[in-house]
């Protein structure tokens, strides 16, 4: 490896990879050498096919996880990196919440998660080295309204996380979360379409600003390398500060 390339000889599969933060990571990881795999319901349109390859799959279904994994190692070989990055909102109120809504949301955002590093783990471990980075939330840690189903999934990211470093990282396999605050994605989409609740989130923030694209880029690729060896069972907020105030 060199400064320059820092996953040069890694493989990564990125979920949630078509847009938003998952792309921007599966850029960043390209761009830093490694080869991705970007995993999406739609195909990702950015991939090249040289260093990443887009693949299209339903990740609602957490039964179909061993047959995305065998999918995944199949252009560059078993992942070294798997940043769990798809995710929904429904945005159903408390007394709506439908039982296919909420099953949606425990699927593919904790469920899935799960059953796919459960499935890439074994040739992480026989490597002796491997990255599972998860996606937490705000929402992992306060109640916002309409948010009670995808709250409960991304507290639940929270455990899955500390369960997965204890499970695995004596192999050499760390485990850990990132918990975006405000950034323009698809998924808060609804949130920025409101300029004053923008406005407010915005303000929040020590910082005094949502988030941009490009801030979720650091902190990502720290835990997904060497550098962070030592780090597991850990939740890193890329907020702002939001979660200071």
């Amino acid at each position: 490896m060199t400064a320059a390339t820092p996953f040069e000889g890694k493989v990564a599969c990125v979920t949630g990879a078509s847009a938003g933060l998952g792309r921007a990571i599966a850029e960043a990881l390209v761009g830093a050498g490694a080869k991705v795999v970007a995993v999406a319901r739609r195909r990702s349109d950015w991939c090249d096919g040289t260093n990443a390859v887009a693949l299209s799959a339903d990740l609602s279904d957490p039964g179909r996880a061993k047959g995305v994994a065998r999918a995944v190692s199949d252009p560059f070989g078993p992942p070294d990196i798997l940043v769990n990055a798809a995710g929904v909102n429904t945005r159903e109120a408390a007394d709506e919440v439908t039982l296919e809504g909420w099953t949606l949301t425990q699927n593919l955002n904790l469920a899935m998660p799960f059953f796919l590093a459960q499935a890439l783990v074994p040739g992480m471990r026989d490597r002796g080295w491997g990255r599972i980075v998860n996606f937490a939330s705000l929402q992992s840690l306060r109640a916002f309204p309409g948010g009670i189903a995808y709250g409960a999934s991304k507290g639940g990211i929270v455990q899955l996380t500390r369960a997965m470093a204890e499970a695995w990282s004596r192999h050499g396999i760390t485990a850990n979360a990132l918990a975006p605050g405000f950034f323009p994605t698809e998924l808060t989409g609804p949130v920025f379409d409101d300029p004053e609740r923008a406005a407010r989130n915005a303000a929040q923030t020590c910082i005094g600003r949502n988030g941009r694209l490009p801030d979720i880029v650091g902190p990502a690729l720290f835990l997904c390398s060497a550098a962070s060896d030592y780090v597991t069972g850990q939740v890193l907020p890329v907020d702002g500060g939001f979660t200071a105030k």
